[in-house]
């Protein structure tokens, strides 16, 4: 686990205590139910900044539900890069905001960043898996991922199980299955594929630019 301050450092110190306040459970199988509110702490030894989590337990202690991050709210990831359109950024950030309430709807938000992003470069199919092998298969090798987003996006085909599933234009918010840390992989490769569609060719764009005006100082031929 990444600290959700920092994104850098994290050491598992938790610190567990009861809350006083307690919650009446109604359910199939247990007509009432004593729940006990918990929560735990645990500080950043890089940034010494505190994760808090509650969670329920019953009068055995055992966890119900898993623990829910309350504080930091949202997931803390790097700053979108300004080359990034604001549509595409948006529901990146929406889908860091809510991974630590809901890995099912971080994971639809960011499939359809995802397809945004393929979309404005092309890469247009029936739904998003076929869209995906439009851009692993790419024949231009000046357009070709690197191997390292290349084996991840094709991994991210498996989660949710695309193919029994597709998502199509009219379901790209659909909600599928996945763990937290499939979801959380689900922005990583966001934010790699933010640097091959837009950093890298801005990047690459502004230092050309700098040559020519460089070599047309020096009253030579624009770089081709």
């Amino acid at each position: 686990m990444k600290c959700p301050h920092c994104s850098i450092h994290f050491h598992d110190n938790w610190f567990n205590a009861d809350m006083e306040r307690q919650g009446r459970h109604v359910d199939e199988k247990v007509e009432a139910e004593i729940l006990h509110w918990q929560y735990r702490s645990a500080v950043c030894p890089g940034c010494n900044r505190p994760t808090i989590e509650i969670g329920l337990t019953d009068r055995f202690g055992h966890l119900r539900g898993g623990w829910r991050v309350v504080h930091p709210l949202g997931a803390n990831r790097g700053p979108v890069p300004a080359e990034v359109p604001l549509e595409i950024a948006t529901d990146y950030i929406e889908a860091c905001n809510v991974l630590p309430i809901s890995a099912k709807a971080s994971a639809a938000l960011s499939r359809r960043c995802l397809q945004n992003m393929l979309h404005a470069h092309g890469y247009k199919d029936r739904d998003l898996a076929k869209e995906i092998d439009l851009i692993l298969n790419e024949p231009d090798v000046r357009k070709a991922l690197p191997q390292r987003i290349h084996d991840t996006l094709d991994a991210i085909r498996n989660f949710g199980n695309f193919s029994a599933h597709p998502i199509t234009d009219k379901t790209s918010l659909q909600i599928i299955d996945v763990d937290p840390e499939e979801a959380e992989w689900c922005l990583e490769i966001i934010e790699e594929l933010f640097q091959h569609f837009y950093v890298g060719p801005a990047a690459a764009a502004a230092k050309k630019a700098a040559l020519n005006a460089k070599l047309s100082a020096a009253g030579k031929a624009a770089a081709k």
